[in-house]
């Protein structure tokens, strides 16, 4: 490997905005574009057997860790232990699970009439049992009873996580009665009162104190958010609130892009339901972006090989996630950590669709040199190969955007289940997204 710059002296930020921002170097860009029509469908059928194995595990992690009764999905669960006796939900988790269920009917990993009725039920659930506020729901739950855990806070970036799944069951079954739930927890979400001082969302709100004092105002994940509450007929944001975000340009080893210290999964996560391929707003193509950002994080972990042996072509990815010594919200560049040489397969999982063939290649090694990090609900979180330390657990948003991405690299099912709903249609237009 060709020696490398320390990262920190290659890094340049830009601030600025407007229609001619470049988001990459024009040949990278270019190939970019050539890969996304040619390149995954090919790498895509090369990994048919693993993609099959990667996502029949984590569908199993969903199906079997979700409340029935409530829908409800675990935030964790440990695949080490005989026996988990956790009960903390999360609601980000459930909207990937609802998420995961359709997925699971479409393959026919369960029959589809048991699959409408677990939607059915969760979406009731939903809709008439879970403690809200304002449409809004708490981060942490009961799995089994719904009850707030933890003084959580009503949490927009999970909420908004959760509409997702809830919105993509509405869509997939075709069914009055999934349509109308998804319909009626959607539309009570009071996008307004969250916006009522600010054109910045507040992270969240908790009946003791009010408001979150940290607001949503750097591109990260928050463009799900942001977009469904343009969409909503019934408390529809403002539309300068998508222009008010701050989209900074980040430079590194001549390659440009939206950017911001944060870990690889916020350029994820919105896309694991948001379809942008082929689209662009005023401020550029956010699919382009997330490749961009994906191999500078290639590029920024081979740098990383002079301190931590392991990582090369064949095994890199580092995004937030468990480690010998708690959860830590790491990755690169710039280097947030402190990194210890933990590798995390969602950061490879949940860009299959941006660099098909680079992540299937790492998914390929930590599934044949890596046997301790498969479980039966597929990857573990994470895993340290310097110090021979593999996580126990597996995280439910973590395991959810790797069922989601591969479905979409695949198939693209959840990007087109998604984007047939209304207020989704309606959220880009008015965001002023237009194909080309």
């Amino acid at each position: 490997m060709p020696s490398r710059t320390p990262s920190i002296r290659r890094r340049h930020v830009l601030t600025g905005l407007g229609g001619g921002l470049a988001l990459a170097a024009a040949g990278f860009r270019a190939a970019r574009a050539q890969q996304a029509s040619k390149g995954a469908a090919a790498s895509a059928a090369e990994g048919e057997g693993l993609l099959d194995e990667i996502q029949r595990a984590t569908f199993d992690f969903f199906w079997e860790q979700t409340d029935p009764a409530t829908g409800l999905v675990r935030d964790r669960f440990s695949v080490r232990a005989a026996s988990d006796s956790r009960t903390a939900a999360s609601i980000a988790a459930t909207g990937f699970g609802l998420t995961a269920i359709c997925i699971g009917a479409r393959r026919q990993y369960v029959p589809m009439e048991e699959a409408r009725d677990r939607a059915i039920a969760a979406l009731q659930f939903l809709d008439g049992s879970m403690p809200t506020h304002r449409g809004f729901f708490y981060h942490w739950a009961d799995v089994h009873t719904g009850a707030r855990i933890w003084d959580s806070e009503i949490s927009s970036i999970d909420t908004a996580i959760l509409l997702c799944g809830v919105l993509t069951c509405g869509e997939y079954f075709r069914d009055s009665a999934a349509a109308e739930l998804a319909a009626r927890i959607f539309d009570r979400v009071d996008w307004t009162w969250l916006s009522a001082d600010t054109a910045f969302l507040p992270h969240g709100w908790r009946p003791e104190v009010g408001f979150l004092q940290y607001r949503w105002d750097v591109y990260s994940e928050l463009m799900m958010m942001y977009l469904l509450g343009l969409g909503s007929s019934t408390f529809p944001l403002p539309v300068e609130t998508w222009h008010a975000w701050k989209r900074t340009i980040f430079e590194y080893d001549g390659l440009r892009y939206i950017g911001s210290f944060a870990p690889l999964f916020v350029h994820q996560y919105s896309q694991a339901w948001f379809d942008f391929r082929g689209r662009r707003d005023r401020y550029g193509d956010y699919f382009r972006n997330s490749a961009t950002a994906t191999e500078v994080h290639r590029r920024f972990c081979l740098e990383l090989a002079e301190r931590f042996p392991h990582f090369s072509d064949d095994l890199w990815g580092i995004t937030a996630s468990d480690s010998e010594h708690g959860y830590v919200a790491w990755g690169g560049p710039p280097e947030v950590g402190p990194l210890d040489g933990s590798v995390v397969p969602s950061a490879t999982t949940g860009s299959l669709p941006f660099m098909p063939k680079e992540t299937l290649r790492v998914l390929r090694t930590i599934r044949t040199r890596y046997s301790r990090a498969w479980s039966r609900y597929g990857f573990v979180n994470a895993f340290n190969p310097m110090t021979d330390w593999y996580d126990p657990d597996v995280v439910g948003i973590d395991t959810g955007i790797t069922l989601v991405m591969a479905e979409n690299l695949r198939t693209g099912f959840v990007w087109e289940t998604f984007m047939r709903n209304v207020n989704v249609r309606r959220a880009l237009q008015r965001a002023g997204f237009r194909s080309y």
